[in-house]
């Protein structure tokens, strides 16, 4: 294996990219360092198949098992959370947000707001309101329920009309004239006589 393949910065033993040696390294140290670059080189390389190999085996592991890469996906969210949820930095943020809502909640102004809520919803305007929304609500569903009816009945209607049923029927006999000339059989359907086609 040429030692320019794996990118080392030495192109033939004892011989820097310069063409001269770093100072202090002997030809033979040059040269041994580069054997022992090359074995490295190939030890990587080896590895970097070895892991090819166990990558692809563990998806196949997985497909059998029925674990997908959404499901994986999932699994690694879900153990994010979790970690975030133990980790101490969202239990003081979540301690402190607590404590700020207690505060909010049973300050003067958040009561009385929640008190003026609480009137508003007692009030016979409110009431009133309400049950008109749900009065209008019902009376809608009523007319999409009646409109639906109708539409449905229209187009009863017009599968029993003559000119449907005509169609209904040239359909059918072309269906026949198609269907009958494939199976190389003759050209004598029952509406024959009276198709246009």
């Amino acid at each position: 294996m040429d030692s320019s393949e794996h990118g080392s910065s030495v192109t033939s033993p004892g011989v820097a990219i310069g063409g001269t040696l770093p100072p202090g390294l002997t030809e033979e140290e040059a040269e041994e360092i580069q054997v022992e670059l090359t074995k490295v080189d190939d030890e990587i390389q080896t590895l970097r198949q070895v892991l090819v190999a166990k990558e692809r085996h563990a998806a196949e592991l997985k497909r059998r098992l029925g674990i997908s890469p959404l499901s994986e996906i999932k699994q690694n969210i879900n153990k994010g959370w979790h970690d975030v949820q133990c980790s101490n930095a969202y239990m003081r943020t979540s301690q402190t947000l607590g404590d700020l809502n207690r505060r909010v909640t049973s300050s003067n102004l958040y009561l009385s707001a929640s008190a003026t809520l609480e009137d508003i919803g007692r009030s016979d305007a409110y009431k009133r309101t309400q049950e008109t929304l749900s009065q209008a609500g019902q009376m809608t569903s009523a007319a999409f329920s009646t409109m639906g009816s109708a539409i449905r009945n229209r187009f009863g209607e017009m599968r029993n009309s003559p000119s449907f049923k005509s169609f209904e029927d040239k359909v059918d006999n072309m269906k026949y004239k198609v269907m009958g000339r494939s199976n190389g059989e003759g050209d004598h359907s029952p509406t024959s006589n009276n198709a246009p086609f």
